[in-house]
This record gives structure tokens, C-alpha cells and sequence, in this order.
């Protein structure tokens, strides 16, 4: 997990490198657009990036339990459905949010 983050981290600085170095040489208002379309697309990444990990950790800890005792598995149906849909919803809200930023430049 800390060889991801320093690479994000390393890939945002280099994205606010050239950022400055395009405002310089182009006009401010191209700037702020470029910037925008960073933010919607920084914004689905972020958001589909946490809604696969969270169904990721959701489906194998309710296969761990259905393994361990089956017959709970109609119990446990309902919540993994319900939860695998709000983990959806995560994901459908930074796409909306990408929308909205493509829709400011």
C-alpha cells in the first residue's frame, strides 16, 4: 500500500508540474480548463478505485461466512446485496461529480 501511495503521489506532483508550466506558456483561461478536466477525471478515479475495494473486501468476507456456516447464507444475502448497492451508489456519485466539473469548461 505505501509503494501505491508514493506513486500517486509522484504521478500528482508530476500532473501539478506540467499544469504550471502549461499556464505559463498558454492562456489562464485554457488553464482552468485543463485543470477541470484533471478534477472530473481524478474524481472517477478516486471514486471507482474505493467502491471496487470496499465490494472487493464486502464479497470475501461474506463468502468467508456462507464457507464457514452455509446456512446463514439467506441471512447474509440481504445485507451483502445492500451493501454492494451503496457501495455502487460511491462510484455513481463521482461520475456525477465529473459530469458536473465537464459541464464548467
Amino acid at each position: 500500500m505505501k509503494k501505491l501511495f508514493a506513486f500517486v503521489a509522484t504521478f500528482m506532483m508530476a500532473v501539478m508540474a506540467s499544469g504550471v508550466a502549461m499556464a505559463a506558456e498558454g492562456a489562464a483561461g485554457e488553464s482552468k480548463s485543463v485543470a477541470i478536466a484533471l478534477s472530473a477525471g481524478v474524481a472517477v478515479a478516486i471514486a471507482a478505485f474505493g467502491a471496487a475495494l470496499g465490494q472487493g473486501r464486502v464479497g470475501a468476507a461474506a463468502m468467508e461466512s456462507i464457507g464457514r456456516n452455509p446456512n446463514a447464507a439467506d441471512k447474509l444475502f440481504l445485507p451483502l446485496v445492500l451493501t454492494l448497492a451503496l457501495l455502487e451508489a460511491l462510484a455513481l456519485y463521482g461520475f456525477v461529480i465529473a459530469i458536473l466539473l465537464q459541464g464548467k469548461i
